[in-house]
């Protein structure tokens, strides 16, 4: 078996030379023969057309085929060149419709000043970037297309020029030339899908679907190889999904049927109102999933504010009742103190088992955190050992190895995405028998994407928001261009809390993180030559400029975690009036007096990421008021997705507008980190049935052959997408 692999599995800098190499590895994640193989052109150029220009990106590595309208060359003076000698070479590049500037400077005017004189053909590839309102490219990278001299038409066999998502050190045409050292290799390609299947849907061959989609030589090459390629990958992660579900479905669980007449129906009996239609559903699906022998696997998504809580709470408290414990895993300490107080609240004397006033049938609640005084945590991991607390909330402290439970029965997750598989398999250790598991997450996600990120686990969905919630109004302040708008943002915070209200102000940085390598420079920050605005120099600005006399707070990730909570608490309890934060606020912060919201650099943060800071406020009966400051010009796609904010509170709706944005690089909004996603080809919105029928087929194969023993391919593709994507990917399921 392993001699099928081994072309693609030879690493490249033994291919194409160590500096090549080099640059594929650390600027694209290449390695492999394999892995440049699947390195996609992002779109095709016809020879003998030009790129439409008057389309293109904001702020993105582009190539572009264009034909140079005139060069002009001034002089100019500046430090370095004192005396007017600095050069400066003005080239504008025309597509017939529109016209693009490109800029070259210093000594590096005179090899395009020869070339790229007026009616020459070339591709161009750089970054996009607004100078005095034109769009403009600076020090471009080109490479001329002559005619048909013998070198170009070898590189460049069809009409159609493949276009590879490049970066700055590595343009699309130099992506080309090492793609056709490689592509003989594609024809060993070892093929995953089934024979039988790829006939039944008249799906081309591996290495001619490979062949086809670096070396089009028509329209139809393209689509027939997109199509291939979109399956394979639909399929192989499907597959992979399918074979959790099948283990999964294995394992014996206890079931767990509440009592008639205990803790639950007391509960329901405290509950101030009646529960929506949404909830009741999503209720009965999951009491009926635990009364099952096998571990439930469901994931309850709903907007912020739909009440999860509630939901989760009556599951745990059904367990108790059926003489299990409940554990609720929180992403932050900050979180799992909230959790813990507002359980508490709706309990109220139901939670104070074993106390003087706890009701007969009460339980205890216990907090777990990592920052717990050594008195509290003892005591704590002693009512969980005995039994004594039904249900327990806490980080992932709560996985560590002295945790020990009397009888785990359900392990309710909030915001899933932060959690890993790993996690989620040492929780399940705990139980005598794997406990129950619900998945909770605020990230409204369309369904295909529940089937392809979720695919291991079952969705239930809570779409009505209860009684009592305001809406949101949502504006853009376009800093830059309206710099009154920003002004009369801070006064709208000042009303809002002189009408006894309180804000929140949100920055995506924390203060000088000018040490941090992890802090890379978005291509914004390139475009700006800003960092990002940070909440200590904020706070401090608006402390002492627009909201000076107000009682101004900071909250941040790397405060001690007990300052982050007496933080929490006195905003909270309406002693501060504005709280400058990071996104530590993004999940769970619960202040119904907070009113409004003003998001700053809101262009740096994701579609999702920024509808999930959004509804922290309104959350009483005041109506919210939510302002996303940005400073990127009118045209730019930063905008766009800005303003899809401000137009829709429908969660769904943004996360495709998201996912549209960003194609799949990573579906849950976690920070773009520039790694691949396993998704190269497919979209996980246009190819919903692609996605929908892989499943099925996945399903059948897995059923009839869970080890894949008739089909060595697939499990070899499978091998290489889960060592890959192990730590991406399926982690967050």
């Amino acid at each position: 078996m392993p001699a099928l692999e081994e072309p693609l599995n030879q690493p490249l800098k033994s291919v194409l030379g160590p500096a090549t190499a080099k640059v594929m590895a650390e600027h694209l994640g290449l390695h492999t023969v394999g892995d440049l193989l699947h390195h996609y052109p992002r779109r095709y150029e016809e020879r003998g057309q030009l790129t439409h220009l008057a389309d293109l990106p904001m702020d993105e590595h582009v190539t572009v085929v264009a034909q140079v309208a005139d060069a002009r060359l001034h002089s100019f003076a500046s430090a370095k060149a004192p005396g007017g000698r600095g050069q400066r070479l003005e080239v504008t590049i025309t597509d017939g419709s529109g016209r693009l500037q490109l800029v070259f400077f210093g000594k590096g005017v005179h090899k395009p000043h020869k070339e790229l004189l007026p009616g020459t053909r070339a591709m161009f590839a750089g970054k996009v970037s607004v100078f005095n309102r034109r769009l403009q490219l600076a020090h471009p990278a080109y490479e001329l297309l002559r005619g048909d001299s013998e070198e170009t038409v070898e590189n460049w066999a069809g009409a159609l020029i493949p276009i590879y998502p490049g970066t700055a050190k590595l343009e699309s045409w130099k992506i080309g030339k090492a793609l056709q050292t490689v592509l003989p290799s594609a024809q060993e390609a070892a093929d995953p899908l089934p024979a039988s299947l790829r006939e039944a849907r008249g799906l081309l061959p591996l290495p001619e679907a490979l062949l086809k989609i670096h070396r089009p030589h028509t329209k139809a090459d393209i689509e027939q190889a997109r199509a291939r390629l979109k399956w394979d990958e639909a399929f192989v992660l499907q597959v992979a999904l399918a074979r959790r579900r099948h283990a999964d479905a294995q394992l014996p669980a206890v079931a767990r049927r509440p009592a008639p007449d205990g803790l639950l129906a007391a509960f329901d009996r405290r509950l101030p109102f009646t529960l929506t239609e949404g909830q009741r559903k999503v209720c009965e699906e999951i009491f009926a999933d635990l009364a099952t022998e096998h571990p439930m696997h469901r994931l309850l998504q709903g907007e912020v504010g739909s009440g999860k809580t509630l939901v989760a709470l009556r599951a745990m408290l059904a367990v108790v009742d059926a003489g299990g414990q409940a554990a609720m895993l929180a992403p932050t300490e900050v979180l799992a103190q909230q959790h813990h107080r507002s359980i508490t609240e709706m309990m109220g004397e139901l939670a104070e088992g074993g106390m003087l006033g706890g009701a007969e049938n009460a339980t205890k609640v216990v907090l777990l955190t990592g920052s717990m005084g050594a008195a509290a945590r003892r005591q704590a991991l002693l009512d969980l050992a005995t039994g004594e607390a039904g249900i327990v909330i806490g980080t992932h402290a709560l996985i560590e190895d002295k945790v020990q439970f009397h009888d785990l029965g359900l392990v309710v997750v909030d915001e899933q995405h932060r959690f890993g598989v790993e996690q989620r398999d040492a929780l399940r250790g705990k139980g005598k028998q794997p406990p129950h598991l619900l998945v909770m997450t605020a990230t409204p996600i369309p369904r295909t994407v529940a089937m392809t990120v979720f695919g291991d686990l079952e969705t239930s969905v809570l779409d009505q928001l209860p009684a009592g919630r305001s809406p949101i109004a949502s504006h853009v302040v376009p800093a830059a261009d309206k710099p009154h708008f920003l002004a009369r943002a801070w006064e709208r915070v000042r009303e809002e809390v002189a009408s006894g209200h309180q804000a929140y102000v949100v920055c995506p940085r924390i203060g000088d993180e000018a040490d941090d390598p992890k802090a890379k420079k978005s291509p914004e920050d390139e475009a700006e030559k800003r960092p990002p605005l940070a909440v200590l120099d904020v706070a401090e600005q608006l402390a002492k400029g627009p909201l000076s006399g107000l009682r101004v707070e900071v909250l941040h990730g790397r405060m001690p975690p007990e300052d982050k909570d007496a933080v929490m608490r006195r905003f909270a309890a309406g002693e501060t009036d504005v709280l400058v934060a990071t996104t530590v606020i993004e999940v769970g912060v619960n202040v119904p007096n907070a009113t409004v919201m003003v998001i700053m650099d809101a262009d740096r943060f994701g579609v999702s990421q920024l509808h999930q800071l959004r509804g922290r406020v309104g959350r009483g009966s005041a109506p919210g008021l939510c302002l996303l400051v940005t400073e990127m010009p009118e045209a730019s796609a930063a905008r766009q997705r800005l303003n899809a904010v401000a137009s829709t509170l429908d969660g769904f709706e943004l996360s495709r507008i998201d996912l549209e944005q960003r194609r799949e690089g990573d579906v849950l909004g976690q920070a773009q980190s520039g790694t691949r996603s396993s998704l190269r080809m497919l979209a996980v919105i246009e190819d919903e049935e692609i996605i929908a029928e892989a499943r099925q087929e996945a399903t059948r194969i897995v059923a009839a052959d869970p080890e894949l023993e008739r089909l060595p391919a697939l499990r070899t593709a499978l091998h290489a997408l889960l060592d890959e994507e192990r730590e991406q990917y399926l982690e967050k399921g």
